[in-house]
């Protein structure tokens, strides 16, 4: 996973690393609240983890900034100093998914963050998928739509799949990249626009069909579900 870290002491923010690097997450980390914000608006992260005293601002604040601005409910986790119930109750009030304080202990946090995603993103463990008009299949890594099979690559599948796994998301090139290509490496990102443009025919994605990829200018994309028009029914029209 990618994560972010809100930590101001560079001696506890280095243990905390070296925990969530071991089963191979990356973890970006950073001092101040506002640094913190700008990083998550602009890049594209699997979680959240928050101290409560920073410098410029409160954890509290970070979280209820993230959750004002973001447009998909990021799993969120404090990891703080503080732990009175009163604490407690206040972070997750404000929409915080767990709580830890500290020290951290490294089986404890790990095992917190993969109990939380599991719960977050339950779909992800299921073998077969719908998303209205379409249909998928993890395991004969198949995608239908309105029950017909259609005809992909298996990066097209890759792709489909994590676009659908995170619809509503906005997820950058270099995220792209690595998750799908894995690539972690600086290479030219057109590869990843001349995929989408062709995801895009392959899957029929439109208001037709109920979902489309936005293009986020100079950021990356984002799988949006739309609302599908019925046709009005005649007999209906003139009943009234």
């Amino acid at each position: 996973m990618r994560i972010a870290l809100l930590e101001d002491e560079l001696e506890q923010a280095r243990n905390i690393q070296l925990i969530l690097a071991e089963p191979g997450n990356r973890c970006d980390t950073f001092q101040t609240g506002q640094s913190f914000m700008s990083a998550v608006q602009h890049r594209s992260y699997d979680l959240l983890i928050l101290d409560w005293q920073i410098p410029d601002m409160t954890g509290i604040d970070v979280l209820r900034s993230v959750r004002a601005q973001l447009n998909w409910p990021i799993p969120v986790v404090f990891l703080t100093q503080r732990d009175s119930e009163q604490d407690i109750v206040q972070a997750l009030d404000a929409g915080a998914d767990d709580y830890l304080a500290k020290p951290a202990r490294p089986a404890e946090l790990l095992a917190r963050i993969k109990a939380l995603v599991r719960r977050i993103n339950p779909e992800n463990e299921k073998e077969l998928l719908n998303f209205g008009a379409f249909g998928i299949d993890t395991q004969q890594r198949t995608i239908k739509l309105n029950g017909e099979v259609l005809t992909l690559t298996d990066k097209d599948f890759d792709l489909a799949l994590f676009l659908f796994q995170n619809q509503g998301r906005l997820l950058t090139r270099e995220m792209l990249l690595e998750r799908v290509w894995g690539v972690t490496r600086d290479i030219n990102t057109r590869t990843v626009d001349t995929h989408m443009s062709r995801l895009r025919r392959r899957l029929g994605l439109n208001p037709e069909n109920g979902y489309r990829i936005k293009t986020i200018y100079q950021r990356g994309y984002r799988l949006e579900a739309m609302l599908v028009s019925t046709p009005a029914d005649p007999d209906r029209l003139e009943a009234h």
